[in-house]
């Protein structure tokens, strides 16, 4: 099973390890600014932006899990993890803006996530039966099959690529608002740079792996063309 093939694991590794490095980044920074007061709530933080932004209708709900948080475009409605909706602290305030910084783009038609948004049922459609039509193909020596599953598969590292600016810009938006606004000051900000760019590893690194998926099924298919046609 290619899983199991080194050159497999060779391609994912640099991917993996920068993931293992994000995740620990994350928890180590999040607990840090946890740690430093803020001068309100992550909600009421969201809020303020929202609403400087002339938002009124987004709405805000707290809901279950830890880093569980999302802006819903669809909906039109901000979801915030607990620690962050009731948290007064410099990581909860700064994860707040970042979702309200998706609320931004939204409303401003931002068009990375337009593109990012119609990606979605894509990148859903590939990661499922793009994945199992290129593990069938491999299997039964179908290549046209394997190819077109890879193509459907390509969706996921798409909608990656295209998701890592849209992050990226969410974050920018939420340090501009939270300075401008006067959200969090000189003692605050650090502690929210430094837990948005934390988070931003894990983008990087899921990027990172899907495009290495990609251009490793891509050979293999190649090379079993090759043997194919001999």
């Amino acid at each position: 099973m290619m899983f199991f093939d080194p050159m497999y694991m060779l391609f994912l590794a640099p991917a993996v390890l920068l993931a293992m490095w994000a995740q620990f980044r994350i928890k180590s920074t999040y607990a840090t600014a946890s740690q430093v007061p803020a001068r309100m709530s992550g909600s009421a933080a969201a809020r303020e932006i929202l609403d400087a932004g002339g938002l009124q209708d987004v709405t805000i709900e707290m809901i279950p899990g830890q880093l569980s948080d999302h802006y819903d475009p669809r909906a039109k409605v901000l979801r915030l993890s607990p620690e962050v909706y009731q948290g007064r602290s410099a990581a909860s305030v700064g994860i707040a803006a970042h979702e309200a910084g998706h609320a931004l783009q939204d409303a401003h038609g931002y068009a990375l996530m337009t593109v990012r948004n119609l990606a979605v049922p894509l990148a859903n459609f590939g990661s499922g039966i793009g994945m199992m039509m290129l593990m069938a193909g491999f299997m039964l020596h179908l290549t046209t099959i394997a190819w077109l599953g890879l193509a459907l598969f390509g969706g996921t590292a798409f909608f990656q690529i295209v998701n890592l600016p849209v992050e990226f810009n969410a974050s920018s938006r939420a340090k501009y608002q939270l300075e401008a606004l006067g959200i969090a000051g000189p003692e605050e900000m650090p502690y929210v740079r430094k837990v948005l760019n934390a988070a931003a590893l894990t983008y990087v690194a899921a990027t990172l792996q899907a495009v290495m998926q990609v251009l490793y099924f891509a050979m293999r298919l190649m090379g079993q063309s090759s043997r194919d046609e001999r």
